[in-house]
């Protein structure tokens, strides 16, 4: 089959972009031809993978992305594809791999009445509305049952059209056999002394992913335990400003290291002594189950989809929503704690051992196969 896959941007360290990468694979393995759609391509291209790059157009958000989706058709009316598979909400879809929270539940839940009246509302909420319509027929790739509650409470989508995925963890990010050394090494590079309680924040989309509050509790920490030696680690891609300022308005800059976007998080995660994760919004955090692998103990909130393995696994502390400040710093007092840290690790490995974390990405392309064939059936008919 010819298929074409949507996605707004690429750049090679967010947790959406990798699911992209790894499906088109995936699909391509299988032997289909694989056509890229994006406005932006960050890092090395794909091999044998046509990649077709919208014209740069000027303006906001919505109308990049009205633009594309116009180019996209129009490309598309040319040289057909086969099925259609969007990582972005946008109209005209065959599959929508839902990577992103359900956006009309944010904005009742999180937004002001006067941002519902803005243009922004209106276009994110009708393209929204266009994947998940129970009128439409786009096969929708769910990651947590959390956010498939939600779209079904606000579309009424119909539950035959929403596919529950297992997760996707890589295997290189599974704890191996030299951890010890790999730790050593790590943290050595790093800088980080053996007396050194080491946090790591993972996680392009600062703000979303609540590195403030990290930041935040770093400060409380220190200053409340002014003898213990304090990092909190910061891989990602994003803008670093605010955020710096942050840290030295609150007296942690020296304690705050930006590594920006990494290729190596797995001996990130050997390096640190816990994962922290305070998100505002996350459809599922792959990060978090990445960590449980590593046998790297996590603190998170419950707006995480993902957040009810770390529950299940014992292998941290999840946060209750609405989030607050003090019980994250509280969390991270208990996390630091050498025998719940050894205690989280063990969970955290023998759950990994024994659930089902790895196979995302060959389950959706099973069903990627089976839209993309019933569509080619029901046209042949």
């Amino acid at each position: 089959m010819g298929l074409a896959f949507l996605i707004y941007k690429y750049f090679p360290y967010g947790g959406l972009q990798r699911d992209f990468v790894r499906f088109v694979l995936e699909l391509q393995r299988r032997g289909h031809d694989c056509r890229v759609y994006c406005t932006a391509w960050q890092g090395e291209t794909l091999p044998a993978v046509e990649l077709r790059i919208a014209p740069a157009v000027a303006g906001s958000n919505v109308r990049r992305n009205e633009h594309f989706l116009q180019w996209v058709q129009a490309d598309l009316a040319a040289e057909p594809a086969d099925g259609v598979i969007g990582f972005n909400k946008m109209p005209g879809l065959d599959v929508y791999y839902a990577g992103d929270p359900c956006f009309i539940d944010t904005a009742l839940r999180a937004r002001g009445p006067l941002y519902r009246l803005g243009w922004r509302f209106r276009h994110f909420a009708a393209w929204e509305k266009a994947v998940f319509d129970p009128a439409g027929s786009t096969q929708i790739l769910l990651l947590s049952p959390g956010e498939r509650s939600k779209f079904e409470r606000h579309y009424h989508t119909p539950p035959g059209r929403l596919h529950l995925l297992p997760p996707g963890v890589t295997p290189d990010r599974r704890r191996p056999p030299d951890a010890v050394a790999r730790r050593a090494a790590a943290r050595h590079e790093l800088g980080l002394a053996h007396d050194v309680h080491t946090l790591l924040f993972v996680g392009s989309g600062f703000i979303t992913k609540g590195l403030d509050r990290a930041i935040r509790a770093l400060a409380t920490l220190q200053a409340d335990h002014p003898g213990r030696k304090l990092r909190l680690l910061v891989a990602g891609q994003d803008r670093v400003g605010r955020f710096a300022l942050q840290a030295r308005r609150d007296q942690v800059q020296h304690q705050v290291i930006f590594l920006g976007g990494r290729d190596d998080i797995p001996d990130l995660m050997l390096a640190a002594d816990v994962l922290v994760h305070p998100a505002r919004s996350e459809a599922a955090g792959i990060v978090l189950l990445e960590a449980l692998v590593a046998g790297l103990p996590v603190v998170t909130t419950a707006a995480c989809g993902y957040a009810h393995h770390i529950a299940a696994a014992d292998g941290g502390l999840v946060l209750p929503e609405p989030f607050s400040q003090d019980a994250l710093t509280s969390a991270l007092i208990r996390a630091l704690d050498t025998g719940f840290l050894q205690q989280c690790r063990a969970n955290g490995l023998a759950y990994a051992a024994r659930e089902d974390l790895y196979s995302l990405h060959s389950a959706g392309a099973d069903l990627v196969e089976q839209t993309i064939r019933l569509k080619q059936d029901l046209v042949h008919a």
